[in-house]
């Protein structure tokens, strides 16, 4: 931080960044709030600091709270100070000066010469909108009096007051803060700041804290929605009249404390901001968290009473958050990820003069009031080189890793100079607090019942199944979903190299579930094991569902080696990018390596893509394609009839429809899992049966969650006890009337369905 001359308000300072020339005004002292569109008295003052150091290209006023107006603003009041200095200086620099010179217009002189100087060295510094219209109210009425009058050494001499007049009307009609100011003239009276808030918005970031925040809300935008988030978090959506883009409008509690709040937590993070946190630290955040937390909360209490400030649990409670999140945590991207309706989050290059973007599930791509600085980013890479372990450096400029905080956790990439010239730049994948489920994308249309009952059926048969898409296509979600559709009693590893499956929650939900990080294919450097000898190592660690995050790279040779191994004994999975079968084929064939044979390992491929709407403004996720893959092929599975759809995405009615290969009983995959269960070979129509049978059920759950109103039956754990209480039930009936009676079963269970929702209200009165 600059050293100012004195504390005196509008002490200043010119501090030089790269490019940027900063005029940096203390406000400390300043009886109000700092601001160029409320307060006279500041442009003015501020107009005098410009035209005496003319070169700022960015404008600050450091209060509890920095105001930081950006280039384009600054340009336009520096142009102002330009015009008032260009005034102000020379005596010849307008014509109306000369007037007191001409002893014939010395009667006329004194009130024209007091209007100019009035206009010139003080309303074009503090309001020159004002001034411009008074200028021009001041023509109109001059034309009249020259019209008016019959007196030609009066009509001489006004005619050069009018000249020095639309000299300086002229000056004001070129500069750009008049013509951003044009379209609000009608009907704006002098010594109103209305239209100073349309033009000049500041970005406010208290001064414990980098990153910005444009605190106005836009003066033309359309609300469209609001909700809260978090303890004291608001958010406001607006819809923007000038771009396709909705604003994403956050408003923070540590924007709306009190100056006293605000002193404690500047000197409580000075403090806390002598510790450097180790890698040893970082590689436990919640444990480090609760440490920072114990000593920031001692920190606050000890700060308020030597500052004789009372403060409550609660505004303890709240202050600490706010110093943890801005000293070892990643400030206003934590209190994003902790917003359930945000997915994806980007942060691009040079930073400091482009906001932050996002995915929002309800309004797609969203622009932020955020926008971090370089000083933020450097901080935040180097958190996240601790917490990965992982170089970032011109050698390796790609980072991949995962960020988790209370309340959320998200995919991270990093990528840095020389990929990146401009610096660092970052993109986040939220992932959801709570594992996916089939009878959730059900509800979100990504899937029908139908569909969700053939992937039960398929998992339960312990096939080879691909889950492709394009990017966020929600590939790594379905993956997780057909996760939670496995039987708990089956042992589960997972392979990844930034961890993105709900594994964790998994194993609370009582999964024997190992997961396994490996080496990204990009990252150079790293001490991660490579993800083929990952894959490898599972076949040394007996009979396991497999599960692949994503397969980029050599570990698709790999992969297959486990498909043929674990065909017939459980299942193996993973995802992969690409938008039909034959796509999938062409990649692992001709860009992974895998030989054309091995492919034939693969049983199912699941495709899920991204549909838009026709003005391309909205996008919603489905899954297109569930395609068996046929095993009579040599060479080419397109031409050869390799590929064969179950079901097929149909755009009129916006879901999946079964093929008439489905309904009729064409498919290999289906009947080679009935074949190994006694109840099912040699009859289509049992199997068939059965498919439906689940499907009816996982209707079921979404309908009674919509009309009760309580989601959470179509939550994991939910599903998780549904299908544990399917298998069972399944069983019990088989054993009663000798077969799997699919009516009896569905009776049964829809029984203890509804029975668990009526222990799960009693439960909920109780506490």
């Amino acid at each position: 931080m600059a050293l100012f001359d004195s504390r005196k308000p509008f002490s200043h300072d010119v501090i030089r960044e790269g490019e940027e020339t900063i005029l940096l005004i203390d406000m400390e002292q300043y009886p109000l709030i700092p601001s160029l569109e409320d307060d006279p008295v500041c442009m003015s003052r501020t107009v005098d600091l410009l035209a005496e150091i003319g070169s700022a290209t960015k404008l600050i006023y450091t209060q509890k709270r920095n105001y930081e107006y950006n280039f384009t603003q600054t340009s336009m009041l520096r142009e102002i100070a330009g015009i008032y200095r260009q005034l102000s200086k020379s005596k010849n620099a307008s014509p109306a000066l000369s007037l007191l010179g001409d002893v014939a217009c010395s009667r006329y002189v004194a009130p024209w010469y007091a209007f100019i100087q009035k206009m010139v060295m003080d309303h074009i510094k503090k309001d020159p909108i004002g001034a411009y219209l008074e200028i021009r109210r001041e023509m109109r009425d001059e034309r009249i009096n020259i019209d008016k009058s019959a007196d030609q050494d009066f009509i001489r001499c006004d005619r050069k007051y009018l000249a020095a007049l639309q000299y300086l009307a002229a000056l004001l009609d070129r500069s750009k803060l008049i013509q951003a100011a044009q379209p609000h003239l009608a009907g704006h009276k002098v010594g109103e700041r209305e239209v100073y808030r349309r033009i000049f918005t500041p970005e406010i970031r208290p001064d414990f804290m980098f990153t910005k925040l444009m605190a106005n809300v836009p003066a033309d935008g359309e609300e469209v929605d609001s909700y809260s988030i978090d303890k004291g978090t608001e958010v406001t959506i607006f819809k923007l009249p000038d771009t396709v883009h909705y604003l994403y409008h956050l408003s923070p509690p540590e924007f709306k404390l009190s100056e006293a709040h605000y002193e404690i937590l500047d000197s409580a993070r000075k403090i806390l901001s002598e510790h450097k946190p180790t890698r040893t630290e970082f590689i436990n955040p919640e444990r480090m968290r609760e440490v920072f937390s114990n000593i920031g909360s001692d920190l606050i209490e000890e700060l308020a009473s030597y500052r004789n400030v009372r403060l409550s649990p609660k505004e303890v409670e709240q202050l600490t958050s706010i110093l943890v999140r801005y000293s070892v945590g990643f400030g206003l991207i934590e209190v994003l990820l902790q917003d359930e309706r945000v997915q994806d989050i980007t942060i691009n290059s040079p930073l400091g003069e482009i906001p932050i973007f996002i995915v929002h599930q309800d309004y797609t791509d969203c622009k932020t009031n955020i926008i971090p600085t370089r000083t933020d980013a450097d901080s935040w890479a180097s958190k996240l080189r601790l917490i990965s372990g992982s170089p970032l450096d011109e050698a390796n400029p790609i980072l991949d890793t995962e960020l988790l905080i209370p309340g959320a956790n998200a995919r991270v990439a990093v990528i840095s100079s020389p990929l990146n010239p401009t610096g660092l730049a970052f993109a986040l994948r939220r992932h959801r607090d709570k594992p996916w489920t089939l009878p959730l994308f059900i509800k979100n249309r990504m899937l029908t019942s139908l569909s969700a009952g053939i992937i039960s059926f398929i998992v339960d048969g312990a096939r080879t199944m691909l889950v492709a898409g394009t990017r966020s296509a929600g590939k790594t979600s379905l993956l997780g979903a057909v996760l939670v559709e496995l039987m708990r009693k089956y042992r589960v590893i997972t392979i990844e190299d930034t961890l993105e499956l709900p594994t964790k929650a998994l194993r609370d939900y009582g999964y024997n579930i190992q997961s396994m990080k490996v080496a990204a294919a990009l990252t150079k450097g790293s001490a991660d094991v490579s993800a083929d000898e990952g894959i490898r190592t599972t076949l040394r660690m007996g009979d396991s569902a497999l599960i692949v995050g994503e397969i980029r790279s050599k570990e698709a040779l790999a992969l297959y080696e486990a498909m043929r191994i674990g065909a017939l004994a459980n299942i193996v999975a993973g995802t992969i990018h690409g938008d039909s079968p034959y796509g999938i084929f062409d990649r692992v064939v001709n860009d992974l390596g895998v030989p054309r044979t091995s492919f034939k390992a693969t049983d199912v491929i699941i495709v899920a893509n991204p549909i838009r709407s026709p003005d391309g403004l909205h996008r919603w996720r489905r899954v297109t394609q569930i395609t068996e893959v046929r095993k009579h092929w040599n060479n080419d599975p397109l031409d050869e009839g390799g590929f064969m759809d179950l079901m097929k995405y149909d755009s009129k009615a916006d879901q999946l429809l079964p093929t008439d290969d489905l309904i009729h009983g064409d498919s290999d995959v289906l009947k080679g899992i009935a074949s190994s269960i006694k109840d099912w070979a040699g009859s289509w129509d049992a199997v068939w049966d059965n498919i439906l049978l689940r499907a009816k059920i996982k209707q079921a759950m979404v309908d009674i969650a919509v009309k009760t109103g309580n989601m959470n039956l179509i939550e994991a754990e939910s599903v998780i006890q549904a299908n544990d209480q399917f298998h069972k039930i399944s069983d019990t009936v088989r054993e009663e009337v000798g077969s799997l009676d699919s009516e009896k079963i569905f009776f049964e269970w829809n029984e203890w369905f509804r029975r668990q929702i009526k222990r799960d209200e009693i439960r909920q009165k109780g506490e």
